[in-house]
């Protein structure tokens, strides 16, 4: 993966059959591959974004309280604080990013402002450019 700041310096990888199927950063929970994630959409609690989120989240930007809070957000799922999760863009059926929560959800519809969830892989990352293992 190429370094930038929202960029890992020690990333794992598991792999089967030459796929990246689940991820870990340093210390933190295994999490799936949005490609994995697309295969199996119901293996991750679900939070939607609103349309206004979706090109700050694809850009590797973390996810606002108000952007899961908003018309045309919803938090499909209830979870608590550091809890791995799926979000999805408003009026899309795929996910767009793998996040891990900062507040519980019940918090983030309460407090609704700042971060909500961590970014930690969104489409066209680096991961998502991983080629399949030769």
């Amino acid at each position: 993966m190429k370094n930038t700041p929202n960029s890992p310096d020690h990333v794992q990888v598991f792999v089967i059959n030459k796929t990246p199927l689940f991820f870990c950063e340093r210390d933190g929970p295994w999490l799936p591959t949005l490609r994995l994630l697309h295969q199996y959409p119901d293996m991750m609690p679900k939070l939607r974004a609103d349309k206004g989120a979706i090109k700050f989240v694809l850009s590797g930007a973390h996810i606002m309280c108000p952007g899961l809070t908003s018309a045309g957000a919803t938090i499909h799922d209830e979870v608590g604080e550091e809890h791995p999760v799926a979000i999805y863009a408003e009026g899309n059926e795929h996910a767009m990013a793998v996040g891990v929560t900062t507040l519980s959800t019940a918090d983030i519809k309460s407090v609704n402002k700042g971060i909500g969830v961590e970014n930690v892989h969104y489409l066209n990352d680096g991961l998502w450019k991983t080629p399949v293992f030769a």
